[in-house]
């Protein structure tokens, strides 16, 4: 501890007016403050609330929805001028309001990409936001911003970044990805008609941050995929040369490390051969499947990605921890600076020099909250062990999910499972229904799995084909939630192929 911090802590408070001789003043508790033991009776009642309704998750639906009529008749009204018992407004949002919406952490929730989040990382988040953190800067936050960097050495050493690689936690991947592009059109000069490369099967975050950035609608280049889902070289290659005799400037080329379909990873390896030969930017949006890495079979799946120059990360997705916790890493940190460090005088008293980051530097926000200690209380909590198992189950289940989709009769597989996702759809083998017909069959059993089992799951289009879809990366879910989601599956499937049979006779 520093002279000056020991002296801070112990020199003896200065006397009050009371103590000089002077009339003390009487202040009334302001109005927005509330008494030790009131405080203390709230959060006691809220983590009630959440700890009973965890326990409730699998007896409950993984959905719950409502319309806005509905809605607007509990809710839309002014504001009160006088207050309520605060026991009775934490009762209504967690008996009137939170129960609306996809319950992300259900064992059998397998919609878009779910997300289960350890209990240290939801106490994590209480922690940080009553400590009134704003980790914009050193100076305002040294011990959470040295924790950043302790968390962000973590996710550089798994992916196999050199020393000298960076970067900053983020809200999600759509903030990743926009830092990302940021910082590739600065490190390539900025250019003028400046083209940009992705997948039809990227995520929408993408073209989006491309659009932010500046590049023209008509020059985000999507690339055709292959016959499973992954980027076609060639037809990369083509583009890129295609746009260099037109007089347009290639300056980055988006790969996937899990798409959010199906899973697909393109061939890393070889997108980094091509990028370095080329001179172009390389990012690879792994927002969902990045945390692969800390498995085994995960690291083999994503060889090729410590060579990319920017990788997007999602810690509330594979990662277990509450939302909003995403990652950029660069290889080299010093292309985020360049990119986004600004230094108003306002802030002069915050430059601390040398191995004392701000990381307001590295990306578009001043104000940040403290993510990183729901990932460093779990892990320290939990373990890296336990990580590993967690990841390495959704991998397990996803694969016996497509045995089981490639035995039944009625059900048809429509990828090579990867990483966490299975694509599949009602196709019976003995029956020859057209496009047009097994499209409104799939609908109408999605549609029977949102209102009728407790279950959620989602679809996409796969080549024009509508598929229903399973994302397995909850940490509770266990082989029964997914067969008999299945099962479920394959249940309506024969009641609406019965009616769509009745209907043709």
């Amino acid at each position: 501890m520093s002279d000056k911090r020991e002296k801070k802590i112990r020199t003896s408070p200065p006397p009050n007016r009371e103590q000089q001789g002077a009339k003390p003043d009487v202040e009334a508790p302001g109005d927005l403050q509330m008494p030790p033991e009131e405080m203390l009776d709230l959060a006691h009642r809220v983590a009630e609330h959440l700890v009973e309704r965890i326990g409730k998750l699998p007896q409950d639906n993984a959905w719950e929805g409502e319309f806005r009529q509905v809605l607007d008749d509990q809710f839309l009204e002014e504001p009160p001028e006088d207050g309520r018992s605060a026991t009775e407004v934490i009762d209504k949002a967690a008996h009137d309001i939170l129960p609306y919406s996809m319950r992300l952490d259900h064992p059998r929730c397998f919609g878009f990409v779910p997300s289960s989040p350890t209990w240290p990382g939801v106490l994590a988040d209480f922690m940080a936001a009553g400590y009134h953190v704003n980790q914009c800067t050193w100076l305002v936050a040294s011990g959470p911003s040295h924790l950043e960097l302790v968390v962000i050495d973590w996710f550089r050493r798994w992916i196999g970044y050199p020393e000298g690689a960076g970067g900053l936690l983020t809200s999600g991947g759509s903030a990743a990805s926009l830092d990302a592009f940021v910082a590739a059109r600065e490190a390539m000069g900025h250019p003028e008609r400046a083209t940009v490369y992705m997948s039809d099967q990227s995520h929408s975050a993408l073209p989006r941050a491309s659009i932010i950035v500046g590049i023209r609608r008509d020059c985000i280049r999507t690339i055709a995929s292959d016959e499973h889902f992954r980027m076609d070289m060639d037809a990369l290659a083509r583009q890129v040369a295609e746009d260099r005799a037109a007089g347009f400037t290639p300056i980055a080329v988006a790969a996937n490390a899990g798409t959010t379909s199906t899973g697909a990873i393109d061939r890393l390896e070889e997108m980094a051969e091509f990028c370095e030969a080329e001179g172009l930017w390389l990012h690879v949006d792994a927002a969902y499947g990045g945390f692969a890495i800390v498995t085994e079979q995960g690291k083999r799946l994503l060889r090729g990605i410590e060579r990319a120059d920017s990788i997007g990360l999602d810690a509330h997705k594979w990662f277990f921890q509450p939302y909003e916790v995403g990652c950029l890493l660069a290889k080299d940190e010093n292309t985020l600076k360049r990119a986004f460090a600004i230094h108003p005088d306002v802030l002069q008293d915050t430059i601390w020099g040398k191995d004392h980051p701000n990381f307001a530097d590295y990306g578009l926000q001043l104000s940040r909250s403290f993510r990183a200690l729901k990932i460093w209380m779990s892990v320290q909590t939990f373990g890296m062990a336990a990580f590993r198992r967690a990841v390495s189950k959704g991998m397990e289940l996803s694969a016996q999910a497509e045995e089981y989709v490639r035995a039944s009769p009625i059900l048809e597989a429509m990828n090579i499972v990867s990483l966490g996702i299975v694509c599949f759809r009602v196709n019976p083998a003995d029956e020859d229904l057209d496009e047009e017909a097994l499209d409104k069959v799939n609908r109408t059993v999605l549609a029977r799995m949102f209102w009728d089992d407790r279950a959620f799951m989602s679809s996409t289009m796969l080549r024009g084909q509508f598929v229903l879809r399973m994302c397995i990366v909850n940490y509770a879910t266990t082989w029964d939630d997914v067969r008999e989601t299945l099962e479920a599956v394959e249940r309506f499937g024969k009641d609406a192929l019965s009616k769509a049979g009745q209907s043709s006779t």
